[in-house]
């Protein structure tokens, strides 16, 4: 995908700009079941039966940016669904349930090991929510968008002002697509979190409508498990890669796409715990 400047507090070093396939969640893509008996002499089964070299064990290593202490996570519901179909205010209503009992839970206690000087990681708080129907996408918006429609409506008073614990979360409405850097929803993410202008952190979460987007689940735990991935890594490196990240692996979700857990009900990821050396 193609990358974006990000600007990085002055003390930090200098690090390559991640690419956008870093910090999205992908789809959904299980290993294949395939058995060596089974292949043919096909030229490309050569790469089916050769073996991949070791990786080295993850290791998130921080690279001085800005972390957020104690989240202030305000959901905006972007879309007429989310204000008038029943299904979706059920659904709107059971995620900012999710965030109210997820910031003060176990999944946010186990960030606490990425806590530096200054920057202790705590329990955070659902601030708000908002649903907006107003110039909302009906088939597709560019990420480009995204940020300049969340920064107007910082500046007109229709979301709280951002502040250094400010995280939005931005639901999109079902049929839209999202696209960024030329990759789209549902086609190669499920998710992703960004920050304007090394400020202003937000999250954007299409609706979970294909396959690669649900993997086999229902659309809450889908929702939810996609969710816990940017939350976290939007905790830990709200301004990718300025924060804690991995050079050949990625942030503290990416490690760990697709691997779920139950915490306070909720279906949420394993994050990478570079004190356990493994996903937790």
């Amino acid at each position: 995908m193609a990358t974006q400047k990000k600007a990085a507090p002055k003390a930090a070093p200098k690090v390559k700009a991640s690419a956008e396939s870093i910090r999205v969640v992908p789809l959904f893509n299980p290993k294949m079941d395939i058995k060596l008996e089974d292949l043919s002499a096909k030229k490309e089964d050569s790469e089916l039966l050769t073996m991949a070299p070791p990786t080295a064990t993850p290791k998130l290593v921080y690279n001085r940016g800005p972390l957020i202490k104690n989240t202030k996570v305000y959901t905006i519901f972007w879309g007429k669904n989310w204000a008038s179909t029943a299904a979706f205010i059920t659904l709107r209503n059971n995620i900012n349930q999710f965030f109210t009992a997820i910031l003060t839970s176990s999944l946010i206690d186990q960030l606490a090991e990425y806590s530096v000087p200054g920057a202790a990681i705590g329990h955070g708080s659902l601030s708000g929510s908002k649903v907006i129907t107003k110039a909302a996408p009906k088939m597709q918006i560019n990420d480009s968008l995204i940020r300049t429609t969340l920064s107007g409506w910082i500046t007109a008073g229709i979301v709280p002002p951002w502040d250094a614990n400010t995280l939005y979360f931005i639901y999109m409405d079902k049929g839209v697509k999202v696209t960024m850097g030329g990759s789209s929803s549902c086609t190669s993410f499920c998710g992703y979190h960004d920050a304007i202008s090394g400020k202003k952190y937000y999250a954007v979460m299409p609706f979970p409508s294909c396959s690669g987007c649900l993997g086999g689940m229902n659309v809450m735990d889908a929702i939810t498990g996609t969710s816990s991935h940017e939350l976290c890594e939007a905790i830990t490196d709200p301004v990718p890669p300025t924060g804690w990240y991995d050079n050949a692996h990625g942030e503290i979700g990416d490690i760990c796409a697709w691997k779920f857990k139950s915490v306070a009900g909720y279906n949420v990821q394993l994050e990478w715990s570079n004190k356990a050396k493994q996903c937790v």
